[in-house]
């Protein structure tokens, strides 16, 4: 699926498309990428178009859809109109525009829902609106990132739009062949605009400026901590210890690069997720809080605290889980415990009780500090570590 990349180029506004014409036989021709506002609405009105003349042939009992047009308007109740599957839509911002994005929910799915820079496991099939077929996965699950900077199997923005409204398997079995087999998968369709697909890009199969449509299955997903260092080599992904999903200030779903002026000139306040107000959305800021203090610092655990010391098990990882963890009892031969969750600023006993607290006389932690909630997490609250003035 190396045509179906997310391409950043089409992203920047104002860059000119080199077309195969020339005039004066040797004088290139240059075209514009179109407004996106203008062809937006060209889209939106053939999306609805095409819900309102087409209808659901058929669903297969593995969520295989078909979708025709309609021939018996007395039998035939269109997309729009029908009640069977629930046709539903999100706004989406992007491009200086709010793009009305449809969808069908043909099975929530019964697992976990994806954050927009997640990554996935899934099967699909992409049509054009006439009902060509353009690509398919043939049913066999297809792995691809969300988040547009990864290095390798990015997608188009209308997945990453989508797909967390969906969940993914509940469970999968293995045959002896090695055939997986997901249980309770989310299922659905997406009709997306060509600004969330390939915009002025074409290929053999998609025509520039093509509204699309994709019937798809969201088996799986892994979580991503997507914080990363740019150089000349390219972009290195290091994380901050928080997996991105946890960064959802918000808890919409969603995370976005705001940094990205001409994509999104002037983004609603309620869709951004930066504790700390420096421009930079928690999942790629590497010191959330604006302390000076890193994220990974300061959920790292204290020497000493880290496997059974004393009798005490403080789990095996370094650094502090978002909240206690519960050993998985799949896995019989590592004990997964982790007792205490990352920690607010601590509220036990100073260390001298007749001095003020400060960098030098500091508070001790109490077992609450690492579990009770709600709690203010250190990494999100900028009065501590507490600084030397």
């Amino acid at each position: 699926m190396n045509k179906f990349k997310y391409y950043f180029v089409l992203l920047l506004a104002g860059i000119a498309i080199v077309s195969c014409s020339k005039k004066d036989d040797d004088e290139v021709v240059v075209t514009p990428v179109r407004d996106y506002a203008v062809q937006y609405k060209a889209d939106n009105d053939s999306i609805e178009k095409f819900l309102k003349s087409n209808y659901i042939e058929n669903v297969t009992a593995d969520f295989d859809v078909k979708i025709s047009k309609i021939t018996d308007a007395t039998s035939q109740v269109s997309i729009w109109d029908q009640t069977t599957y629930k046709l539903e839509s999100r706004d989406v911002y992007s491009d200086g525009i709010t793009y009305k994005v449809y969808y069908l929910t043909l099975r929530k799915g019964a697992g976990e829902s994806p954050t927009n820079t997640d990554k996935v496991s899934t099967a699909y099939s992409c049509y054009l609106l006439n009902g060509t077929l353009a690509d398919s996965s043939y049913g066999l699950p297809f792995t691809a990132n969300l988040f547009p900077y990864a290095n390798s199997n990015t997608v188009i923005q209308g997945w990453a739009e989508i797909l967390p409204k969906f969940k993914t398997s509940s469970s999968s079995t293995v045959s002896n062949d090695g055939t997986i087999t997901y249980n309770d998968y989310g299922a659905g369709v997406m009709f997306l605009p060509s600004g969330l697909a390939y915009y002025a890009n074409s290929s053999s199969a998609i025509p520039a400026y093509t509204p699309i449509y994709f019937t798809f299955k969201l088996f799986d997903l892994q979580r991503m901590d997507n914080e990363y260092n740019s150089s000349s080599s390219g972009i290195v992904f290091i994380g901050d210890g928080v997996p991105d999903y946890l960064e959802d200030v918000n808890g919409d779903g969603y995370l976005y690069d705001f940094r990205n002026t001409t994509k999104y000139p002037n983004p609603p306040k309620e869709l951004i997720d930066d504790t700390d107000g420096d421009g930079i959305a928690d999942f790629l800021d590497f010191d959330d809080d604006g302390d000076g203090f890193t994220t990974r610092f300061e959920i790292t655990k204290a020497a000493g605290e880290v496997g059974v010391v004393n009798g005490f098990n403080y789990g095996i990882k370094l650094y502090f889980p978002w909240d206690p963890v519960v050993d998985n009892p799949l896995t019989p031969n590592v004990d997964e415990t982790e007792p205490r969750g990352i920690p607010r600023r601590p509220t036990g006993a100073l260390a001298n009780p007749s001095l003020p607290e400060s960098a030098t006389n500091v508070r001790k932690y109490i077992e609450a500090d690492y579990t009770e909630n709600p709690r203010k997490r250190i990494h999100l609250d900028n009065t501590y570590p507490i600084k030397i003035n």
